[in-house]
């Protein structure tokens, strides 16, 4: 026997539907060797209350379901390996673990699978394992139904950001790296762990075992030369409206204020920020090497 697998899983994620596979992924898991605790989230309340000595947690979700399980942990001062089933809309921080994307192949990984330590952020106190951003498009998925992005998945972001055009407006910023200081009127700011968000490869490069966060600010432009850019951003051109730059630790201040802020895809944090990387900061389950 390997040990205790709590086993959590949002039946909400994905396309609303996932209890249906909760009992297969428990069966993997007991075949690997885990006796099972299955759990459904219920948001508001710590998962780990009277869970605290199990040896894994498996979590069944997107990127959301992974940042309430880990900032939980973390309050109570848990550092439990985490296993990741991918079960959301975009799973971005599975597709950086090496996740398959079906849920049975994802937990015969993790059954299979082998503890390693990657990096994870943190901002203003509050965890996160894929990315941190404000401005244009980074609150799209927190205005996204759940029902329509059940029913058609990713495209419902797009939808949503589409409403957000209207709104376009530059942020002033003063932001300071481990190596600089500067100011910059940015229309979007994102702050990787990952490399991806809503699956577009936006921080080519990055990676969660560097030791570093990539932080991307996009400048204002037209529309068109706008999606232009980031294309040309994202198959390793330098366009001039789009910073990149990697550091360790980023603050970052602005003198407008109520300016709304997401942290893997849910509700951040307030100005300022204080936004670092912790090298091996997280535990998890990854696939074995081949």
């Amino acid at each position: 026997m390997k040990g205790r697998a709590l086993f959590l899983y949002n039946d909400k994620a994905g396309r609303g539907n996932f209890s249906r596979k909760a009992a297969a992924i428990s069966d993997v898991l007991r075949e690997g060797g885990y006796e099972v605790v299955p759990q459904t989230i219920e948001f508001g309340r710590n998962p780990f209350d009277g869970n605290e000595t199990v040896d894994i947690v498996v979590a069944a979700g997107g990127d959301g379901t992974m940042n309430y399980v880990i900032n939980n942990m973390k309050a109570k001062g848990l550092d439990i390996p985490l296993g990741v089933i991918p079960a959301g809309t975009a799973n971005d921080f599975a597709r950086a673990l090496g996740m398959r994307r079906g849920a049975l192949a994802a937990a015969r990984q993790i059954a299979s699978g082998e503890v390693k330590s990657v990096d994870c952020g943190r901002v203003n106190g509050l965890y996160y394992v894929n990315v941190f951003s404000f401005g244009l498009f980074t609150t799209t998925s927190q205005h996204t139904p759940d029902g329509i992005k059940h029913r058609i998945g990713r495209l419902a972001y797009l939808f949503e950001g589409i409403k957000e055009l209207k709104e376009m407006r530059t942020i002033p910023l003063e932001v300071t790296t481990d190596e600089r200081t500067f100011k910059v009127e940015a229309l979007i700011a994102l702050v990787f762990n990952g490399e991806t968000a809503g699956s577009l490869p936006l921080a080519p490069g990055a990676s969660i075992s560097d030791g570093l966060l990539d932080c991307i600010l996009i400048c204002k432009s037209d529309v068109l030369l706008l999606g232009i850019n980031v294309i040309r951003h994202m198959i390793g051109g330098y366009p001039s409206s789009i910073v990149y730059l990697r550091s360790r630790h980023i603050r970052i201040t602005s003198t407008l204020g109520d300016i709304a802020t997401d942290v893997d895809g849910q509700r951040g944090v307030d100005f300022p920020l204080d936004v670092e990387c912790l090298p091996g900061g997280l535990k998890v389950v990854a696939p074995a090497k081949e």
